[in-house]
């Protein structure tokens, strides 16, 4: 493992590996685990690396044996139902119980030295803050890579399925701890049938053929869009987060599906006076922990050792590190977002951009979304292989796609900080959804997309319009001088999120769908957090 990535701190410490230790849980079930372990004598701190994953590949090397060579003892355990754990998995509900349970075992065990951290991505970044909702005494850090904050917007987008995520997530929970074979056979059926899965009317059921099995968790997690609804109630970790001591260093990429939650929890953190850094890199959810895991891996290291060996020697000097594409340096920062100047972009009919505002809101352009060929999703902050930057020229020659382009650019211009639109438009049956992003155009044609949002809406029906802001994420881009700016504006982004039938129904129950007209208003707007002024 340690031959796969360069610029790896090199071991301190030969490891040992005690395989199949069952801890109880409260309710007696048994939880296996894995104990790693440096082979000399002297008290370690322990890390805590709590998975639904298994504990095979890549977690045992990556975390069990990587941090074990570097001082550490490392508790790999399964969660309930999951890699032979007792009990049946629940998404989110045991994971406060099952890890104090967990920490109650640790503290009978000789080599345990009462200094404890925890470490782990996605859905183990989740365990972490589960159990610091009510943090024992001996937890004095914690690494949340690439995390979950949050199920129910892993699922749900403002009420809208995120149709991929919840597919992607499903396989990897239901099939990865089985082992490889088993969890590479289901990704490659999901390929292979997303597509005809996801045009299905109704949708509800449908996912079973992709997905090989009935998976009790995704139904309940499919079927409860709203966040208020009682089945979320104690899913998000925003509640906690608000009194949190427990220092907390936070990774994420600007493509991971995850980085909204992970900004909103470091603002969190930051305002409830909690010790916390952030460092946000080039990366998707899972390149992070691949091309981006040596970097990931030393700020990981560099904060546990601050807090469990008492030795800051490796810390940045600044909370905030950043990418900024565009340019593909790093960015120091005190604090996120930094301060900048909102600065509204308007589209204009013939497909410009412009920074001069409208005097009306009179009709820019109207387009026409077939549900029955829905605008296909292309890159961006999703769980699939293709998530990131992608040229988007091809999306962009469908006649369902709208794009409004600046001039070229004579300086550079940067943005930092959330990306939103205010969009004004009409439609025909009153139903619409909404998909913007904002893209990259160098001086060869070549269009990237940078972050975007989606929304769904409920209009005036004819020829009255209504207007409603998009979040687009967060980002940090350099445009160079010479790049314009676009703005692209569809129906959809199928299959990221479930288009709506255009009556108003559910996409899960809804049999039938009809073609929405789409008109764009002069009123509309771009708005980009810039920290200079294009000339």
């Amino acid at each position: 493992m340690r031959a796969t990535w360069r610029g790896l701190p090199a071991k301190q410490h030969e490891a040992g590996w005690e395989p199949g230790l069952v801890v109880p849980a409260a309710d007696g079930s048994p939880l296996i685990a894995d104990h790693y372990f440096p082979r000399a004598q002297g008290d370690f701190p322990t890390l805590l690396v709590r998975s639904p994953y298994g504990r095979g590949l890549p977690w045992s090397p990556q975390y069990g044996l990587l941090f074990a060579e570097q001082g550490f003892h490392v508790l790999l355990q399964s969660c309930r139902g999951t890699g032979g754990s007792g009990g049946a998995f629940d998404l989110w509900r045991n994971e406060a119980a099952d890890g104090l349970a967990t920490v109650s075992w640790l503290r009978e065990q000789p080599w345990f030295n009462g200094v404890l951290g925890t470490v782990g991505p996605s859905y183990l970044g989740y365990v972490q803050g589960a159990l610091a909702s009510d943090p024992p005494p001996e937890l004095k850090a914690m690494v949340v890579q690439v995390g979950l904050h949050d199920p129910h917007d892993l699922f749900h987008a403002d009420g809208v399925l995120r149709l991929e995520n919840a597919l992607a997530a499903a396989v990897g929970i239901h099939y990865q701890h089985q082992g490889m074979a088993p969890f590479l056979r289901a990704t490659l059926r999901l390929q292979r049938r997303v597509r005809d899965v996801t045009a299905t009317q109704p949708l509800r059921g449908a996912y079973v053929s992709a997905l090989g099995d009935e998976i009790p968790w995704l139904d309940d997690a499919l079927t409860h869009p709203d966040a208020e609804d009682a089945y979320w109630r104690g899913a998000s970790l925003a509640q906690s987060a608000e009194r949190l001591r427990v220092p907390t260093a936070l990774i994420t990429g600007w493509y991971d599906t995850l980085a909204d939650q992970t900004l909103e929890q470091y603002g969190r953190l930051r305002r409830a006076g909690c010790e916390a850094t952030l460092l946000v890199g080039p990366w998707t959810h899972t390149s992070a922990l691949q091309r981006g895991w040596p970097q990931v891996f030393a700020e990981s290291l560099a904060w546990l050792r601050a807090h469990l060996y008492a030795d800051p020697s490796g810390l940045r000097p600044t909370a905030v590190r950043v990418h900024l594409s565009g340019e593909n340096t790093w960015r120091d920062l005190d604090d996120w977002p930094p301060a900048t100047t909102a600065t509204a972009w308007y589209p204009l009919a013939g497909g410009h951009l412009t920074r001069q505002a409208p005097t009306d809101s009179a009709p820019v352009t109207a387009f026409r979304h077939d549900l029955a060929d829905p605008t296909p999703s292309l890159g961006g902050p999703t769980l699939s292989p293709t998530a990131g930057p992608r040229d988007n020229r091809a999306l962009e020659a469908r006649d369902d796609v709208v794009t409004f382009t600046g001039p070229p650019l004579t300086e550079p211009l940067e943005i930092l900080g959330p990306v939103c639109a205010r969009v004004t438009v009409s439609t025909d049956t009153g139903y619409a959804d909404v998909f913007t992003r904002l893209c990259d155009v160098d001086p060869q044609g070549r269009s990237v997309n940078v972050c975007d949002g989606f929304r769904r809406l409920r209009t005036a029906e004819g020829a009255s319009s209504s207007q409603t802001t998009v979040p687009m994420s967060s980002t940090a881009h350099r445009f160079a001088a010479g790049h314009r700016i676009r703005w692209q504006i569809s129906g959809g982004a199928h299959p990221r999120y479930t288009h709506g039938p255009g009556t108003g129904e559910s996409p899960l129950d809804a049999t039938a769908a009809t073609p929405v007209h789409l008109t764009l208003h002069a009123d509309s707007a771009l708005v980009l957090p810039t920290s200079s002024e294009p000339a």
